[in-house]
């Protein structure tokens, strides 16, 4: 008999053995079904006791219940029911499984862990490791060269289980990047992230609704929100996209056959939410000529290698698509998802000196207030000392800078000057327009994302690259000399700055003329 691949269900007291052999990975291990076993309806989030859960593929609109609170209460984490490939063992609890992770540079490390390590855990590992700035952007990703998919893992994922998931001898690895968009939908207004127009509900229009009760909204698993909208379908048996108008439920994903009718006789089931992935299409018109560069693919755990069987669609632009990834991990985790959003913001508040502001030190937090000016150094504990010290050694420094501005216009134009940015994080040397904007797509297209790079067009200028809106903008900035002193600018020398550093903390407090501020900077780490 074929083992039951469905979703967790119940054993009911008084099962005979041979039903009750339930395996760790959530399958039948021998025997037949239970003869109590009956189809759920996909709006239900429980099942009666004595019968196993299993969804149903007709389209419904559920019943109404109270808006919850968004709070931390502990839920149960879903757990992946799909047993692993044929010749790759299954995870064992208690046992050490080696990891090997990549970075962008394409260096790598190898790690144990256990079986229950989580992907947070892991990046956690590796910040430490790489004496990298602790925050919540650093994620670790599934990237599948040969398919040019990629994901995000959740902070709750097991590491060891989605691995346990590749083919033996496949291209598939774990790269440790940040990814700044991760958590950004707790954090955007509604109309950015969930554009009216592809937003709906069975019980009231979103146009009124404010982005924290829309996405309420979306962890109410008694509420049913809807995400709809245009799609490029590639058809499974042919390499022919065609157009058709997409509805994403709690109960899967549907397509209309007839325009944009949402009349069940019209809608055609298309993918499970619970027993699949989405993932990014990287290069889509050269592996599955996609119509537009903004392709996505839902991927089933089925699926181990291979094109057949994915599930391969296109959007029209970069927020639709983004609309669309992020309405499937609500609709998927719910809870967990801002469970794990919530660790984040507490771990960040735990440790002060774990914070998002760019160019911030970890040891800054290490540091004490210090007068060497006896024979030996004493530690300042008075507060009031302490601002005393500070507001001296303030206006020492401004008296050196403006010595430094004095100084013959030799000295200014030293090497060391010319090149102190180079040991900047945001700073990425001599790299292409293309490789800047795939770089910063990668690490999330959040508002204020931005590196520093040589023009490759203007070898004495540079150039800021940002992001804005989920587009990526380009500023040039040019060298100018006057009365003997360089300074940098981007306004034709109405503003003026002393070198990059400079030009780019100001714009971290400062928009000028940039549509946002600077808020965080691409960067790589050596594994």
């Amino acid at each position: 008999m074929m083992p039951w691949t469905g979703g967790p269900s119940r054993v009911v007291s008084g099962t005979p053995p041979r039903w009750a052999a339930w395996s760790r990975r959530g399958t039948w291990a021998r025997g037949r079904l239970p003869p109590t076993c009956a189809a759920r309806s996909p709006s239900s989030s429980t099942a009666p006791a004595g019968r196993c859960q299993r969804r149903s593929r007709v389209p419904h609109h559920c019943p109404t219940s109270p808006t919850p609170s968004l709070s931390s209460a502990a839920l149960p984490t879903r757990q992946s029911s799909a047993a692993p490939p044929a010749g790759r063992d299954p995870p064992r609890e208690g046992a050490c499984h080696l990891v090997k992770v990549f970075s962008e540079d394409g260096s790598c490390r190898s790690l144990e862990v256990s079986a229950g390590t989580t992907a947070r855990q892991l990046c956690e590992m590796l910040v430490q490791r790489t004496h990298a700035l602790h925050d919540h952007s650093w994620a670790l990703v599934e990237l599948h060269q040969h398919l040019a998919l990629e994901r995000c893992l959740e902070d709750h994922e097991s590491v060891v289980e989605v691995q346990s998931m590749w083919p033996l001898g496949a291209d598939s690895r774990f790269v440790f990047r940040k990814n700044f968009a991760k958590y950004e939908l707790f954090k955007s207004n509604a109309q950015s992230l969930f554009p009216e127009v592809m937003v709906s509900s069975c019980l009231e229009a979103n146009k009124s609704m404010a982005h924290s009760e829309l996405i309420q909204n979306f962890l109410n698993s008694g509420s049913c929100p809807e995400v709809q909208g245009f799609l490029q379908l590639r058809e499974a048996s042919r390499k022919v996209w065609k157009r058709f108008y997409f509805s994403l439920r709690r109960s899967g994903l549907y397509y209309s056959t007839k325009g944009t009718s949402k009349d069940p006789r019209h809608l055609q089931y298309f993918a499970d939410l619970t027993e699949s992935n989405i993932y990014y299409v990287t290069q889509g018109k050269k592996h599955y000529g996609t119509p537009t560069e903004f392709g996505f693919c839902i991927k089933p755990y089925k699926v181990r290698s291979g094109v057949k069987g994915l599930k391969l669609l296109c959007s029209e632009d970069e927020q639709s698509r983004t609309c669309w990834i992020a309405a499937f991990r609500l609709f998927k985790y719910g809870m967990q998802l801002y469970r794990n959003y919530q660790q984040a913001q507490a771990r960040l508040s735990q440790h002060p000196w774990i914070t998002p502001t760019p160019l911030q030190s970890v040891s800054d937090s290490a540091l004490v207030a210090m007068d060497f000016s006896g024979c030996t150094g004493r530690v300042i504990e008075n507060p009031s000392e302490v601002l005393t010290a500070v507001l001296e050694e303030a206006q020492a420094w401004r008296k050196k800078t403006t010595h430094r501005y004095s100084l013959p216009a030799a000295c200014q134009s030293s090497p060391l000057s010319a090149a102190i940015h180079r040991t900047q994080p945001w700073f990425h040397g001599r790299i292409s327009r293309e490789d800047t904007q795939q770089l910063i797509g990668r690490q999330g297209l959040v508002d204020g994302v931005f590196l520093v790079r040589e023009s490759q067009r203007n070898p004495k200028g540079f150039v800021l690259s940002l992001c804005h809106l989920q587009k990526v903008k380009h500023y040039l900035i040019l060298p100018s000399e006057e009365e003997g002193r360089l300074y940098f600018t981007m306004d034709d020398g109405q503003t003026r700055f002393a070198d990059l550093i400079q030009l780019v903390e100001f714009h971290q407090i400062n928009r000028g003329i940039l549509p946002c501020k600077l808020r965080h900077y691409c960067t790589c780490v050596a594994l």
